[in-house]
C-alpha cells in the first residue's frame, strides 16, 4: 500500500509539471509575442512588404517557400524568379 501511495503522489506531481510547468511548453510551444511575430511574418521578395503566414499568396520555388502580398507580386515573381531571389540575397548580405 505504501508503494501505491508513493506512486500516486509521484504521478500527481508529474501531471502538474507536464500540465503547468516546463512540460507545457513541449505541448503548446512558447507563446511569447516576440516569437509569434517572427514566426508569422515573411517578406515579399518582390516589393519587400511583410506578409502574415495566414494571408497573401505563396509559392514553392527551388525548395524554398516564398510569400507574396498580392497576386501582382506573385505574377512578377513567376515571370522572373531568379531576379527576385538574387535581389533578396543582396539585401540580406547588406543587413
Amino acid at each position: 500500500m505504501e508503494g501505491l501511495l508513493s506512486f500516486l503522489i509521484f504521478a500527481g506531481l508529474f501531471y502538474f509539471m507536464m500540465r503547468f510547468g516546463c512540460g507545457a511548453h513541449m505541448i503548446h510551444g512558447h507563446h511569447g509575442k516576440h516569437q509569434d511575430n517572427e514566426i508569422n511574418k515573411h517578406t515579399d521578395p518582390v516589393c519587400g512588404m511583410e506578409v502574415d503566414t495566414d494571408k497573401g499568396y505563396r509559392k514553392m520555388y527551388a525548395g524554398n517557400l516564398y510569400r507574396f502580398c498580392s497576386r501582382n507580386c506573385l505574377d512578377k515573381f513567376e515571370a522572373q524568379p531568379e531576379r527576385y531571389i538574387e535581389q533578396e540575397k543582396h539585401h540580406g548580405d547588406s543587413i
